[in-house]
């Protein structure tokens, strides 16, 4: 999402920066080298800048959850916002806004009647948590009279090392999964629809606190899969996916397939925000390039 947004800013007239353990990253900006397990951080970084995007973060589905990733998944986010908080506020920085990436795992890993907004509590498991402390860490800007922005975000809908893409692997073999009973509800989001909210995240000072990022429409796994064989124009075979399966070959990181709400997105619609990609068919022709 680093180089969706860095493209939009870019288009938008800001001066934009990268702070990253590796360099040339993103040919169009400058890019600032830092190692959060180090607390290597230089200062100087932050002379000048006005708003700081946190979208720092080990992937959580990219590895069996072990202890030691567990770990990795939880510094790297909170030790990182912790660090350039103390870089900011022992330099006396003044930075207008801090906007930090979370997620909706924040309200747990569950298949449940309500429909979670931004005033419910954080679940009781290890997204839940992570989310919450997460969150916290962004908190600690408010310290420095800065304005905290939290953008909890749903599935996106990119089609590269993705939830999609995985999809559409087995899609390439004529297979729509049902992941368990299929019953479990998948929130989502086009990429384009995600960076607008960051971007009227940074310009409008109204915004303060958790928003959701999640597309007005709620779908079931199995009505996506649906969904996903009629825009690629093809018969839906559906082999059931047993939910043991999944818990046997993932682990306790199957919940993130097999279990899942809806995600109320009226808070940042009544802010002004316009979903342009409000249905999934929709959505999804247009990150497949499926319109023409």
């Amino acid at each position: 999402m680093g180089r969706y947004l860095t493209s939009l800013l870019l288009q938008e007239g800001f001066e934009v920066a990268h702070l990253s353990r590796k360099m040339n990253q993103f040919g169009r900006v400058r890019v600032f080298r830092w190692d959060p397990e180090k607390d290597i951080l230089d200062p100087v970084i932050f002379e000048g800048v006005s708003y700081i995007v946190h979208l720092a973060g080990a992937n959580i589905g990219e590895q069996r959850w072990t202890q030691s990733r567990k770990t990795e998944i939880e510094k790297s986010r909170i030790d990182s916002a912790e660090l350039i908080y103390n870089t900011i506020s022992k330099n006396g920085f003044a930075i207008k806004a801090f906007i930090s990436a979370s997620a909706i795992g924040y309200y747990g890993s569950v298949t449940a009647d309500n429909i979670f907004a931004e005033g419910d509590p954080p679940g009781d498991d290890f997204l839940g948590k992570i989310c919450s402390r997460w969150e916290a860490s962004a908190d600690l800007f408010k310290d420095t009279d800065t304005r905290v922005v939290k953008i909890r975000t749903s599935v996106v809908m990119e089609k590269n090392d993705s939830a999609l893409s995985k999809f559409l692997s087995a899609a390439k073999f004529g297979l729509f999964p049902r992941l368990g009973n299929g019953k479990q509800y998948l929130p989502w989001i086009h990429p384009e629809d995600l960076c607008n909210i960051y971007l009227k995240a940074i310009v409008d000072e109204k915004m303060n606190g958790p928003y959701n990022a999640a597309a007005p429409q709620h779908v079931t796994q199995s009505e996506f899969m649906n969904i996903l064989a009629g825009v690629l124009h093809k018969a839906r075979f559906s082999p059931t996916v047993p939910a043991m399966f999944l818990k046997i070959a993932l682990g306790e990181m199957s919940v993130v397939a097999l279990q899942g709400s809806r995600i109320n997105s009226e808070k940042i619609i009544n802010s002004g925000f316009t979903f342009k990609f409000d249905k999934l068919d929709t959505a999804l022709r247009d990150v497949l390039n499926l319109n023409r």
